[in-house]
């Protein structure tokens, strides 16, 4: 699938999922289509998609792998006061 191409997804009941499971999984496998995808899988695949999250993720390991990255507990203090900032408002 190209990326202009939107993606198609196809609900079905997880009862009519069940019966045709082993039919789900061979159609996913010979189309190259994902399986079954939770609700935060599918947000994250469609974010990936998209081109300009797509170059959030390439400069943000360009600037890791630049050596630009720090602690985790550095970051985290710096967001703390703005979590309760928000929490508060």
């Amino acid at each position: 699938m190209s990326a202009s191409h939107s993606p198609v997804v196809h609900r079905i009941p997880i009862t009519k999922a069940r019966v045709n499971l082993g039919q789900l999984a061979k159609r996913a496998h010979n189309n190259n289509e994902y399986g079954i995808l939770n609700a935060a899988e599918l947000e994250d695949y469609l974010e990936l998609r998209d081109p300009k999250v797509r170059e959030h993720i390439r400069k943000s390991r360009e600037e890791y792998e630049a050596g630009k990255g720090r602690p985790l507990a550095e970051f985290l203090s710096e967001i703390a006061p703005v979590k309760k900032t928000r929490r508060s408002a």
